[in-house]
């Protein structure tokens, strides 16, 4: 009888320690999923914001090229101005000098 009671005592310990670990196993099986999916979440929101970041930089960049063709195209009407303002003031000249002689 001892040796059932020994026995019987065994096996629920035997029983319950299986549980204990099969139910403390699945615990923290979901409890890695979770830490997982938390740390997958904050790296996809970080590269949405550097993908928003890099949208803005490129938006910025064509805004700048955009200006930086305007600039040219009025630096070359300044300068096709300039040569004719040249052009009159040499005309001018030579009429002076053509009436000073």
């Amino acid at each position: 009888m001892t040796i059932e009671v020994a026995l019987l005592i065994s096996a629920v310990s035997l029983a319950f320690g299986l549980y204990k670990g099969i139910a403390d196993s699945k615990r923290n099986h979901k409890k890695d999923v979770q830490d997982d999916t938390s740390a997958l979440t904050t790296v996809i929101v970080k590269l949405e914001t550097i993908s928003n970041g890099v949208t803005e930089i490129k938006s910025e960049m064509n805004n700048i090229k955009s200006e930086l063709k305007e600039s040219r195209e009025r630096i070359i009407k300044v300068e096709e101005s300039s040569k004719q303002a040249h052009k009159r003031l040499d005309s001018l000249e030579s009429r002076q000098k053509i009436l000073a002689e």
